[in-house]
């Protein structure tokens, strides 16, 4: 089925395309190239019925084939269910280790749209542009097909701030289905996730964007100048603990998780459980921004665990496992400190003295923390 997209609305940005032109000029002497792809379920490829069949793979096979004497190399670090805070403590582990030559971006229907994610999406554009000096980004806005939302409008400040390509199915794809030329229900089966039909649409806006770039890949353009953080981009250094790298102090139930993570998509490795009331887990760590990762669970009644910051009992955070949803257990992240003092902290996590009978244990996946001044 052919669908009328006009791929020239969905440059919402066209950016600076120093490092972009320069990749494509290294794949054309036969360089290898790797290709990356960061986001939520839509990058990871949900409802597609074959990887290769995800708009990720699809975009990846545009540089096979428009540079077929080149070893071009595809990673997806897409996880279903997350946003660019968690995305910047992991994207130096599950993709910048592997020095991917151009990543793309993709969070704007997982991300809220308001101030919050704008600092953490830009503190993971900082994370992958100062990584390599060398990398180029593209960001993907998708967008959810029943009211056109996301948080494309956030993105884009950071986009036009750091001269970043954007691209943008609101701007392109949504216009068809609002307007009823398209169906929203031959695309995607959700209103938010891409069928393969979908998929194939996104990725042909992409490969619309690229294919002019490669046109004149041969302009010379000054490469951007470094900027000074747009908001207090205090994510860029956000580092994530679990029970592989650190070691906190335990009294009661608490279990480590040792099954062995296959895929970065098995988010649910490397934790701590812990159902027996009273115990609790202590972590010592130094920085400004803290959050607690743990798994919402669809079996009720889950856990109601508790945290306390720096021993402040007047302001115990509760962390409810509890799932109102149905699609599955959910990895949430809950911010537990925000702007705060740059230095050391305790976070201590228990499970009440009163909690009743549950169905399963609290899961702990890990406890995440940022310093402004580097590494926490």
């Amino acid at each position: 089925m052919q669908f009328e997209i006009d791929n020239k609305k969905a440059i919402a940005n066209r950016g600076n395309l120093f490092r972009l032109k320069q990749v494509m000029r290294r794949a054309e002497a036969g360089e290898p190239v790797k290709v990356g792809f960061i986001g939520g379920s839509i990058t990871m490829g949900c409802l597609a019925t074959e990887p290769e069949l995800c708009y990720a793979y699809r975009v990846y096979e545009w540089w096979q084939e428009k540079f077929p004497k080149t070893e071009v190399s595809y990673i997806n670090a897409g996880i279903g269910a997350t946003t660019s805070q968690f995305a910047a403590a992991r994207v130096e582990k599950d993709l910048l280790d592997q020095k991917p030559d151009v990543v793309f971006v993709e969070f704007s229907v997982n991300d809220d749209a308001n101030e919050f994610f704008m600092e953490t999406y830009e503190s993971l554009i900082r994370k992958i542009y100062t990584f390599d000096q060398n990398t180029a980004i593209i960001i993907i806005n998708c967008v959810r097909y029943d009211d056109g939302g996301s948080a494309e409008v956030w993105h884009a400040k950071v986009a036009r701030y750091y001269e970043l390509p954007q691209i943008s199915m609101q701007r392109s794809i949504y216009p068809e289905v609002a307007a009823g030329r398209i169906s929203a229900e031959e695309i995607t089966a959700d209103y938010l996730h891409p069928n393969d039909i979908g998929h194939k649409l996104v990725a042909g806006v992409i490969e619309s964007f690229l294919e002019e770039v490669y046109t004149e890949r041969e302009q010379k353009e000054a490469e951007a100048e470094e900027k000074a953080p747009l908001t207090e981009a205090s994510y860029q250094h956000a580092v994530r603990y679990r029970n592989d790298n650190c070691d906190p102090v335990i009294t009661g139930g608490w279990k480590k998780d040792m099954e062995k993570q296959n895929a970065i998509t098995e988010v649910f490795r490397y934790g701590w459980t812990a159902k027996e009331p009273g115990s609790s887990i202590t972590f010592e760590i130094s920085g400004s921004e803290i959050a607690i990762q743990y798994k919402k669970c669809v079996k009720h009644p889950a856990v109601v665990a508790e945290a306390v910051i720096d021993g402040d009992e007047s302001q115990v955070i509760k962390l409810d496992a509890n799932f109102e949803e149905t699609w599955g257990d959910c990895l949430f992240l809950q911010t537990v400190l925000r702007h705060g003092k740059d230095g050391k902290h305790e976070v201590k996590i228990r499970i009440p003295v009163d909690c009743g009978p549950v169905a399963e244990p609290f899961y702990l996946a890990s406890v995440i923390c940022s310093s402004k001044q580097g590494r926490a």
